[in-house]
């Protein structure tokens, strides 16, 4: 599958996101969280390229909590943290994994 921007979900909304971070210094304002639903593994999530349509939206350092549901059932989840923007593309750290067992 690729990126469904329909399910990228800034948490907070009213938050100011990190803008200009340039030669090392950060812009005005704190990471976002956002919340990401998807049928696509970790791993092509956070191949270089997977959020490009999301450019205006994502900044360095902010926080994407992917949520994976496979044929109906949670799979996997984790955090992954924007590590690298340019005007054409975004690149994400790969997953801190959650642990999404249930024993009961």
């Amino acid at each position: 599958m690729a990126f469904n921007i329909n399910n990228l979900v800034c948490i907070g909304g009213n938050s100011k996101g990190c803008s200009d971070i340039t030669a090392g210094a950060l812009g005005k304002g704190a990471p976002r969280l956002w919340s990401y639903i998807t049928e696509d593994t970790a791993a092509t999530v956070d191949t270089a390229g997977y959020f490009n349509s999301a450019l205006s939206l994502l900044n360095i350092g902010d926080v994407i909590m992917r949520i994976t549901v496979a044929s109906g059932a949670l799979s996997t989840g984790g955090f992954h943290i924007v590590k690298d923007k340019s005007a054409t593309a975004i690149d994400v750290t790969d997953v801190l994994a959650m642990t999404v067992t249930d024993t009961d």
